[in-house]
């Protein structure tokens, strides 16, 4: 999943050249009350415009699906119409940078949510404070996409699309295993002694699997277990890692047990990301935490369980990922833009669009719905949104992503070495997140 395993080298290269451009597109913050005032000010009707405006709106091939489901619909029931834009997934930052120093950005663009404090601080999109708060059901977004897009007290994103980590388990396989098909690990020691069990079975079944060789896979899978013990892996600023704790350490030492008995399906050291999912849907892999989004990818005939990622001692957290969306501080159609947006978030696109292709819902208040309810594993994902986190860093590309970043050098110490720099390598990713 290219929204949360993080872009590779290229892309790192392509974000340092859009630099300068993002920095100049600060002086864009200005012209964003053009032709209806979008600033804070809400408009007397809290769903915008619908007047029969052509909006233009720029998504990335990694959630080209969900983009085109909603605009497709919105489109077929709005006087409105949204051109829809899909920029290959390895370009888009680059595409964004330099149409902000241009001043010639989209009415609305969608973005990883991890890049999102890059764009706010930068002053790409437009303040929807007064916007979001006025919607109805705007405690119940989801409130990890809210607060990656707060900058200085106002927010401007809202949720577009949602993928979380969560594990992953194989019925068939904990049964053969004598484990309880209906009991997925609930800590992490647990999750390791099932692990374990069904890699014992041999016949070319593994434990479990992981990306070894890619920091967006780490941060995505790795981060949900410390979280779930109550610790934070960064300050609330961004610029500070706290991933050399006791209980960062214990996460560490779990996976380098798989890797030291041969628990881990072959090929962890090297895996970048690319296939990485690919392996569970073999059926021949016990446990290992994905995505989310996989879930409707998987073969019909292979029965699986979902549950959350697990802490040491217990607890439950994931990794909010997915897009958010906004609308750009040079648009002239705000109060139209405003209203594709709202109604995007409102109950029938949610339920009827969203839902509907098994994807996470943006409100925690719509977890259990008509099409979640035909599956419990939907209805176990959608309610975790409100347990989980998306860091948030200005500097998250650079220190998280990149190949060459200091995170992967501490995961691959920490795993497949003897963990003995972690205190060391935690300062480099502190230095990187402070540059």
């Amino acid at each position: 999943m290219r929204s949360t395993t993080g872009p590779p080298g290229r892309i790192h290269r392509l974000l340092l050249r859009a630099a300068a451009l993002l920095a100049a597109a600060s002086l864009v913050t200005a012209c964003g009350s053009g032709g209806g005032g979008s600033g804070g000010g809400a408009p007397a009707d809290a769903g915008g415009a619908d007047d029969g405006t052509t909006l233009t709106m720029w998504t990335r091939a990694a959630t080209r699906p969900q983009s085109e489901g909603l605009v497709k619909a919105y489109n077929a029931s709005h006087r409105n119409r949204i051109e829809l834009t899909v920029v290959p997934t390895d370009d888009y930052q680059a595409k964004v940078g330099a149409a902000a120093g241009s001043r010639d950005l989209p009415d609305l663009f969608a973005s990883d949510v991890v890049f999102v404090p890059n764009y706010t601080s930068s002053g790409l999109f437009a303040d929807l404070t007064e916007r979001v708060d006025a919607l109805p059901f705007a405690e119940h977004l989801a409130r990890s996409h809210i607060k990656a897009g707060t900058y200085q007290g106002k927010k401007y994103v809202v949720p577009h699309t949602l993928d979380l980590s969560v594990l992953f388990y194989n019925k068939e396989l904990y049964r053969r295993a004598g484990l309880d098909p209906d009991a997925p690990p609930t800590t992490l020691g647990e999750w390791d002694r099932q692990a374990r069990a069904v890699d014992a079975l041999g016949g070319g079944v593994d434990g479990t699997f992981f990306g070894g060789n890619c920091g967006g896979c780490g941060v995505f899978t790795w981060w949900p277990s410390i979280w779930a013990a109550g610790e934070e892996v960064l300050d609330k600023d961004g610029t500070e890692a706290n991933l050399a704790s006791g209980t960062a350490k214990k996460v560490y030492g779990t996976y380098r047990g798989w890797v030291e008995d041969g628990i881990v399906a072959p090929g962890a050291r090297e895996e970048t990301g690319t296939t990485w999912t690919g392996l569970f849907p073999k059926g021949q892999v016990g446990v290992m935490p994905m995505p989310s989004t996989t879930l409707g990818l998987m073969p019909r005939d292979l029965d699986l369980g979902v549950a959350p990622i697990p802490g040491p001692d217990g607890g439950a957290s994931t990794f909010v990922g997915g897009d958010a969306i906004g609308i750009s501080a040079t648009s002239d159609s705000p109060d139209q833009a405003w209203n594709f947006l709202a109604w995007s978030l409102g109950d029938t696109a949610q339920v009827e669009v969203v839902a509907a292709h098994k994807d996470v819902v943006a409100r925690t208040d719509l977890a259990a719905n008509a099409h979640s309810a035909a599956d419990p594993r939907l209805v176990t994902i959608n309610k975790l949104v409100a347990r989980g986190r998306t860091p948030y860093a200005p500097k998250f590309g650079q220190t998280f992503n990149d190949p060459n970043g200091p995170w992967l050098t501490l995961m691959r110490h920490a795993v497949f070495g003897d963990g003995a720099s972690v205190d060391r390598d935690n300062e480099a990713v502190t230095a990187s997140l402070a540059d």
